[in-house]
């Protein structure tokens, strides 16, 4: 599969697995469960802010927050929002890339003032893979609270987004 129909794929199921966790975080009790709640959100919100510096890293404009998480936490609802409007960019973006652009070399800085040098395909595919990792760590937090966790797996979305894959050979 080419790049230009692979990160298409990716990026709709980044928004797919994420949409669902993000959801599956509302069954947290909030008074019972507070601190793991709390941990969660941040895990979530470190994510969403981790998409949004490398959506700046992308552009190339300036970076619209000063470290990979916010001081405060935002409330689930306002998060959700946030990554919805941020997963529908990426989508944009990855489908309206040519080949070049996504080829080229960007030289920028990290938050923590380390420069760092990436062609756009490896910033698109970093976005990808932290995700999925910390997606993990929040299922692992919803696992322990006897909550399950969303299957986050790109065969399961890619057999629930096109049910014909599952024909029989």
């Amino acid at each position: 599969m080419s790049t230009d129909l692979l990160l298409p794929s990716l990026f709709r199921y980044k928004a797919w697995a994420g949409d669902a966790l993000l959801a599956c975080l509302a069954r947290i009790d909030a008074q019972v469960h507070a601190a793991e709640r709390h941990t969660a959100m941040r895990i979530a919100n470190h994510i969403h802010i981790v998409d949004r510096l490398f959506e700046a890293q992308l552009q190339r404009l300036p970076l619209p927050f000063a470290a990979t998480n916010t001081p405060d936490t935002p409330t689930l609802d306002a998060l959700h929002d946030a990554v919805r409007t941020t997963d529908a960019w990426y989508l944009r973006f990855v489908e309206d890339q040519p080949p070049q652009a996504l080829a080229e070399r960007l030289h920028f800085v990290f938050t923590d003032g380390e420069a760092g040098c990436m062609s756009r395909a490896e910033m698109l595919m970093h976005v990808i893979a932290h995700g999925t990792y910390h997606r993990g760590a929040i299922g692992r937090i919803l696992q322990q609270l006897g909550i399950a966790p969303p299957r986050d797996l790109f065969t399961g979305f890619l057999h629930a987004s096109e049910p014909e894959r599952r024909a029989a050979v």
